[in-house]
Order: structure tokens, then sequence, then C-alpha cells
């Protein structure tokens, strides 16, 4: 099962271009596979419609970007991915699919986060240069 979301590359829309950098930031923070469909690209007039066709729209003749679907099956838009969101309920809005798990957080401590600097890595900063300390 790969979730599919139907977006459109070149939208003149602020609110559409923000809701869909939305989406996929939040299904890659839950590392949900995922493939990105530009609706706008050339060759990708059968993609259009069948969103247009198989989705449903709220304020417009046709359905806006993003829409969501679990391989064939339409999960819904923004609104409805934002809600579930909210709510904690983002697996079964997307019909099933679990999110992969989070490293431990045990790991997470025993790797560093910025390096491990020894006295002798020390830099300090003189008129504009950046000079290493030895004896420190």
């Amino acid at each position: 099962m790969v979730i599919k979301v139907y977006v459109s590359g070149i939208s003149g829309n602020k609110e559409v271009k923000k809701r869909q950098m939305r989406v996929l930031m939040i299904l890659e923070s839950k590392s949900v596979d995922f493939q990105v469909i530009d609706i706008t690209e050339p060759g990708k007039e059968a993609e259009k419609e069948y969103m247009q066709v198989n989705s449903s729209a709220r304020d417009s003749k046709y359905p806006l970007p993003p829409q969501i679907f679990n391989d064939e099956d339409y999960c819904g838009d923004y609104e409805d991915f934002d809600m579930a969101n909210e709510m904690d309920e983002l697996e079964k809005f997307l019909k099933g699919v679990s999110f992969l798990p989070e490293e431990n957080s045990e790991n997470k401590s025993d790797k560093p986060q910025n390096g491990n600097a020894s006295s002798r890595e020390v830099i300090v900063l003189y008129s504009n240069t950046f000079l290493p300390v030895n004896n420190f």
C-alpha cells in the first residue's frame, strides 16, 4: 500500500502550496511511504482526471490539491487530513497505513548530537580568523 498525494507544482494559490507542504511534511515526519503526483506536469493528464473524478470538491467546481489516496482508495483532502492529524487518527484516515517506529530514545542518547570536541580541538576567534588553541 502506497499513499499517493496529488499536488499542483505550479499553483498560484499560496494556501494550496502551504497545504501541500504541510501534508508532505507530516507524512515525512511519520515515516509514511508515499508518492507525490504532480498533476500539472506534462503527461500527467490521466492522473489529473483520476484525481478530479475520484475525489470530492468542497468549495469549487473541481477538487483542489492536495488530495490523498491509499493506492486507489480515496482518503480525503487537506481538511480531512488535517483534522485526522489533530485528532491523532492519521493511521485510520490513511486506511490502515502504519507508521514506521521512531528511533528508540535510549539509542539517541548514545549518539553525539554535534560531535565531541576534545580540548585540543577548541577554536578561538581572533580578529575574524580562526586559530586552533593547542594548550588548553
